[in-house]
Formats: structure tokens, sequence, C-alpha cells
């Protein structure tokens, strides 16, 4: 266990110091939820194109997806670990490099936002890969996301990893869901014909 939280420990210095004065605002806005409204604005058109009225019961998988993830890791993981953040942890001050003095919480371990935006992936691209060839360049996003995380200094890359993991998970878990209302919905308006 020494020798993975050392060989974490090396790769987040590692990919954290790879900052520049270009890459640190494209970093610390882009990690905001809000600088991606565009996309998700784009996604929502792209699913009640095709799924119509259906889309109600897609978003609530999509619900029930960040739901799972964030809970997992912020209410369950984070407290139960306690594993400070490398930008809170004491023998990487100085090492760590931040952006604006952006902290972000107490605890790291899992990633929320690697949950959270792995997991809306995973939903997305399940039910966009019938129509849409290219649905998969979701997940350069979800990196990306993801990336920032590291770059700013507020999580090692074994917390991302993880949160990804636990994301993928609830992804296909919400799909399933949604799944399943669409396919009782019908049921039932079958039965009703």
């Amino acid at each position: 266990m020494d020798d993975l939280v050392a060989l974490d420990k090396k790769l987040l210095l590692f990919f954290n110091g790879q900052h520049n004065s270009f890459w640190d605002p494209v970093m610390y806005y882009s990690t905001g939820t809000l600088f991606w409204l565009p996309l998700y604005l784009i996604l929502l058109f792209l699913i009640f194109k095709k799924y119509k009225i259906n889309s109600w019961y897609i978003l609530a998988g999509v619900a029930v997806t960040i739901l799972l993830a964030d809970q997992i890791t912020s209410s369950l993981m984070k407290p139960y670990f306690a594993r400070l953040r490398p930008s809170q942890e004491p023998s990487l001050q100085g090492l760590v490099h931040l952006v604006h003095d952006y902290k972000g919480g107490l605890y790291g371990f899992a990633s929320s936002h690697a949950a959270n935006t792995f997991g809306t992936a995973v939903i997305i691209w399940l039910w966009l890969r019938p129509y849409f060839r290219f649905a998969w360049v979701i997940f350069i996003w979800a990196g990306f996301m993801t990336y920032t995380r590291i770059y700013l200094g507020v999580h090692y890359p074994g917390d991302v990893v993880v949160g990804a993991a636990i994301g993928l998970l609830c992804g296909w878990i919400g799909f399933r869901f949604s799944k399943w209302l669409i396919d009782r919905i019908q049921n039932k308006l079958t039965s009703a014909s």
C-alpha cells in the first residue's frame, strides 16, 4: 500500500508539474460545471431529438447516476478514508502548483468530479451510440474534466481513477434504470390499448 501511495504522489507531482500560464486559466475554468453548459445543452438536444417523450426517463437515469456517484464518493468514501487532498497535504506544501489558490475541500478520495463525469459519459454514450457513431467522444470530455483535477492539485491520479470506475458502474446502473422505466411505461401503454 505504501508503494501505491508513493506512486500516486509521484504521478501527481509529474502531471501537476506540467503547468504554465496558458493552461492555468483553461484548467481552472474548465473544471467547473457551468463552463460545459453548451455541451450539456447539445446532449439534451440530441437525446430529445432521438427519444422524444422517453427522454424524460433517460434524464431520470442521469439523475440516478449522478446521485449515486456523488453520494458514494462524497458522503461515504471521503469521510471514511479521510485522505487529504494534495492541496491540503502538509508534506506537499510548496510542491503542488495551485491555481488562484484553489484547494478544494479537505478530503479527496475518491473524486466526485471523476465519478459524476464518467457516470454521465457512460449513460449518455449508451443511449446515443445507436444513432451517433462518434458518441464515444464524450469520454474525451470526461477524461479532460478529470485531468483538470490533477492539474489543479486537488486530486491524486488514484482519486480520479477510482472515481471514474465508480462513475462507470453508476452510469451503467442509471442506464439500466432508465431502460427499465421506459420498458415499464411502454408495457403499461400496450396493456391499456
